[in-house]
C-alpha cells in the first residue's frame, strides 16, 4: 500500500534514512538525524493543503502494516522562476530493494506530480555516482542524464560524482 506520510511515520523514515547516511554514498548527510527533525522535515514539506503551492508530496510504502519505503518531492531551488521544478528522491528499506518497490513509490510521486496545483513541469533526480539501479529506476520513467558533477561531495574519504536526471510532466 501506498499512501501520504504522517508525522507519525517519522520514526520508521528515520530508521530507514539513517541507514543510509552511515553506510552509503546516496546521501551527503554524514551524521544520523532524529525523529525530531524528520518530523519537523515531513511538516515543513507537507505544511497546507494541496492548493498551496509550498505543499508537496511525500508518500510511504507500507508492507503487513510496516513502512518500508518513502519518497518525496522537494524545491529544487529557492528562486521564484524554479517554483514549477522539483527534485524527487526515494528510500528503501535496504532488504527489499530491488522488488519494485522503488518503482511503485516513483510512480505514485509522479502521478502526485502531474495532478498538483500550481502545475509542476519539470522533475529532477540527483545520484550520487556510481549507482546503477538508482540510474535504471530514473531511467524506466523516462528521466535523461542531463548533468554530471566530478568529484562534487565529500564522504567516507572519497570524492563523490553526482550526475542529475530531469523530465518535463506531461501535465
Amino acid at each position: 500500500m501506498i499512501r501520504k506520510v504522517r508525522v507519525s511515520d517519522a520514526q520508521s523514515l528515520v530508521e530507514i534514512y539513517n541507514y543510509y547516511v552511515l553506510n552509503s554514498i546516496v546521501t551527503f548527510e554524514q551524521e544520523s538525524i532524529t525523529t525530531e527533525e524528520m518530523a519537523n522535515r515531513i511538516q515543513a514539506a507537507t505544511a497546507g493543503n494541496a492548493s498551496n503551492e509550498d505543499h508537496l508530496p511525500w508518500l510511504v510504502a507500507e508492507l503487513d502494516g510496516e513502512v518500508i519505503g518513502y519518497s518525496y518531492a522537494s524545491k529544487w531551488k529557492e528562486r521564484i522562476s524554479y517554483r514549477f521544478s522539483v527534485e524527487i528522491t526515494v528510500y528503501l528499506t535496504p532488504a527489499l530493494k530491488s522488488q519494485g518497490w522503488g518503482t511503485r513509490l516513483y510512480s505514485a510521486l509522479l502521478s502526485e506530480l502531474n495532478n498538483h496545483s500550481p502545475q509542476i513541469n519539470s522533475v529532477i533526480g540527483g545520484i550520487s555516482l556510481p549507482n546503477e539501479a538508482s540510474i535504471a529506476l530514473h531511467e524506466k520513467f523516462g528521466m535523461r542524464k542531463v548533468a554530471h558533477f566530478k568529484e562534487i561531495g565529500f564522504k567516507f574519504n572519497r570524492w563523490i560524482d553526482t550526475g542529475y536526471w530531469q523530465m518535463t510532466l506531461n501535465n
